[in-house]
């Protein structure tokens, strides 16, 4: 029998007071061990939070910031795909700072090339100088981290053809290994496949069938096929 510890904490306050013991600086700081959050509490209002060294935290900072971006653009009337790029850009240029802080696996580094596309060089610029600081040892720290990651971008380029990250298998080979038509399991099939690709690197054709293979059987598909995607009997099958 699966139990568990359930903690209840009575509170003998208003509503109100405890609303504004909870938002207000000057109280925060007795429940927040000196650190404090600032918002105008709105829904979908972007949330700081100050620590006692002074360095502050803004949550969800690129998120905030691409919906910023895109909604005046949009209203600036400019055209959709620009409206897109700068969006985008805007949403992944703080993705690099976790690099510097713990480092990347090669599974992270294709992750930001294929999720930048087209845009990766305008990112490489738009990170770069968003780095700033007034302390010339973390900006050339900051520098130095960014120098590394184009260099392990370029290196697996070379080696994995990251602009071109696809599947080892393609659609055609898919519905021909799992015997399906056109349709939403070879979407799923394929993005189970890029997902491996973009984990481990190159797969292979042999090893790619296998893992294929194997996806289908957890997924109850029966081996070979058998049916269409949208799961009716395929030519030839009279089904149950």
């Amino acid at each position: 029998m699966n139990s568990r510890l359930v903690t209840v904490t009575y509170i003998r306050s208003t509503p109100h007071a405890l609303w504004e013991a909870l938002v207000t600086p000057h109280t925060i700081r007795r429940y927040w061990n000196g650190a404090f959050h600032e918002s105008t509490w709105q829904l979908g209002a972007p949330w700081t939070l100050t620590l006692p060294d002074g360095r502050v935290a803004f949550h969800r900072h690129e998120v905030v910031g691409a919906s910023m971006a895109r909604a005046r653009l949009s209203q600036l009337r400019f055209p959709k795909d620009v409206v897109n790029d700068v969006a985008n850009l805007v949403a992944l240029h703080l993705r690099f700072h976790g690099y510097n802080e713990g480092g990347w696996t090669d599974s992270a580094v294709r992750r930001y090339v294929r999720d930048a596309g087209p845009l990766l060089t305008r990112l490489h610029a738009l990170t770069r100088a968003d780095c700033t600081t007034r302390n010339r040892q973390k900006a050339a720290r900051l520098a130095r981290a960014y120098d590394d990651l184009e260099e392990r971008i370029a290196f697996l380029a070379e080696r994995e053809e990251l602009e071109k990250i696809r599947p080892d298998l393609d659609g055609n080979q898919i519905m021909e290994i799992l015997g399906v038509r056109p349709g939403p399991v070879v979407g799923q099939a394929y993005r189970h496949l890029l997902e491996l690709r973009m984990e481990q690197g190159p797969l292979g054709t042999e090893r790619a069938v296998q893992e294929l293979r194997r996806w289908a059987e957890a997924g109850g598909l029966p081996p070979g096929g058998g049916a269409t995607a949208s799961g009716r009997p395929a030519d030839g099958d009279p089904g149950p």
